[in-house]
């Protein structure tokens, strides 16, 4: 087993898939706020989109875990979670609002899950990892309150989407940049030893 600062060194060499993660989730935000009355197809596939690229990053990032060997599984099941999502979105873009709000439901929920328990696990080898577990209860609490309200309207539903993907996308692009500083501060403390 390789040691922690494997997986710090590993991390911190990566911190630009975490910022990719947060701008990727503003970019959704900025897109759904300018275009708030776009079809539920056009959501669906912009979610899909979405979905899929946020699934590919986690699984990146699960890889960076794996080569340090720490609990790579949070981002697996973040990853597949999220490029399932994707596809089967794009591949029903016809389903009913009540089937979408659903799998966006389960989606977050899950990879809520998943971003808690990486936290978890990221806070027994650095700092800051406060702001995964907040991206992770954002997701979580955004899955239950879009389950809770099935019924609501394209609309609501974008604004729901959007508001939850631009706070989810804020928190990651801190992290990103807690995680850069700490490579900074690694960079430092070596060249001077």
């Amino acid at each position: 087993m390789q040691s922690t600062s494997d997986l710090i060194n590993g991390l911190l060499g990566n911190w630009w898939l975490i910022l990719a993660r947060g701008v990727a989730g503003i970019l959704f935000a900025v897109l759904a706020f300018i275009w708030p009355g776009i079809t539920l197809t056009a959501l669906v596939y912009l979610f899909g989109a979405y979905a899929i690229v946020d699934g590919v990053l986690a699984l990146w990032l699960g890889t960076v875990a794996s080569t340090a060997q720490r609990p790579w599984w949070p981002f697996l099941v973040a990853g597949i979670a999220g490029i399932g999502a994707g596809v089967l979105a794009f591949l029903s873009p016809e389903a009913t609002a009540l089937a979408i709000v659903y799998l966006i439901a389960a989606w977050a929920i899950v990879t809520g899950l998943a971003e808690i328990v990486a936290a978890v696990e990221l806070r027994k080898v650095i700092d800051g990892e406060w702001a995964l577990g907040l991206a992770g209860i954002l997701s979580v609490v955004f899955g239950i309150l879009v389950a809770a309200q099935p019924g609501a309207g394209a609309l609501a539903l974008i604004w729901i989407i959007a508001t939850y993907a631009l706070l989810f996308g804020i928190v990651l692009v801190v992290l990103a940049f807690r995680v850069r500083g700490l490579q900074t501060n690694n960079q430092q403390s070596q060249a001077t030893a």
